[in-house]
């Protein structure tokens, strides 16, 4: 909701448009650069060169992250993939309604949209978390009834 109000209460539509703007600043920055020094390199290999430049940076910080993650939790991994896809998925959504001139492409509906992902998210895991202390107690209960009927068997 910082984004939204920062954005004063706008649409998408200006959110969309900053980050076309800096976009295009890096890429008109990036053709400078590749000009001055003339080397031969197209649009498609600027591109080419760009994305899997970006696709490893992002590949290698994943790795690095998701190796510590996985010794807690492999519910954090799936978490942040699933967040991923759900940011993705509401973009393409909103950008669609746009396109199609179905809906309003508002900020507020993206904003909404993780919201009620995170909201049953946060559900299913006090679910989650009842039945593993749930678990834990009824392992703790067994242990002890084991305890106590080795100790009347051994007096």
């Amino acid at each position: 909701m910082y984004i939204y109000k920062y954005l004063g209460g706008g649409t998408i539509i200006k959110l969309l448009k900053i980050m076309a703007e800096f976009i295009n600043n890096i890429h008109d920055e990036v053709v400078n650069f590749v000009g001055i020094g003339d080397y031969a390199i197209d649009d498609k290999k600027l591109h080419f060169i760009s994305m899997a430049i970006i696709g490893m940076v992002i590949f290698l910080i994943t790795q690095f992250v998701f190796k510590r993650v996985a010794k807690y939790s492999i519910t954090a991994i799936s978490f942040i993939y699933t967040f991923t896809v759900m940011i993705v998925i509401v973009f393409v959504i909103e950008i669609q309604q746009k396109l199609t001139n179905r809906g309003n492409m508002e900020f507020a509906d993206i904003a909404y949209g993780i919201y009620g992902f995170l909201y049953v998210f946060l559900i299913y895991l006090v679910i989650k978390l009842i039945f593993i202390f749930a678990k834990k107690q009824l392992v703790k209960l067994s242990d002890k009834k084991t305890n106590k009927f080795r100790d009347t068997e051994e007096q």
